[in-house]
């Protein structure tokens, strides 16, 4: 896929870890994505819908409310988002909660930045579908 990343694509992400959401920010940037809001906790990733976000990269272990539990408001809000989990636990059971809970893929940490372009590429390529 070329360095033109679909404008259409907005990205929010969400993880209580400064340094792990900065990583990602600066990976999606060099990679031309276009990331329109961050969130260390769930509770200040619902508001970020108002930016037109598109795009939720959460992490499911995080203090007081889950990604999991992230993951279902933003589904349950009536908008298409889509969702892409990212947690160490690699366990059938939270995978299969992350996609009954409207997430879309699931990257187990710790992963290589291509892992996350291809999941977000899959992502480009059904909005060009849709359009």
């Amino acid at each position: 896929m070329s360095n033109i990343r679909n404008e259409d694509l907005k990205i929010v992400v969400v993880d209580d870890s400064d340094f792990s959401r900065n990583s990602l920010i600066t990976i999606l940037e060099k990679n031309g994505f276009n990331v329109v809001g961050q969130a260390s906790s769930a509770n200040d990733a619902v508001p970020l819908l108002v930016t037109g976000a598109n795009v939720f990269l959460v992490d499911i272990v995080m203090p007081e409310v889950s990604g999991l539990e992230l993951a279902k408001m933003l589904t349950e809000n009536g908008k298409d988002i889509k969702i892409i989990m990212m947690s160490s636990l690699n366990m059938e059971s939270i995978i299969i909660e992350s996609i009954s809970n409207g997430a879309i893929d699931f990257l187990t940490k710790p992963f290589g930045e291509q892992d996350l372009i291809r999941s977000l590429e899959k992502i480009e390529i059904e909005m060009e579908k849709d359009n």
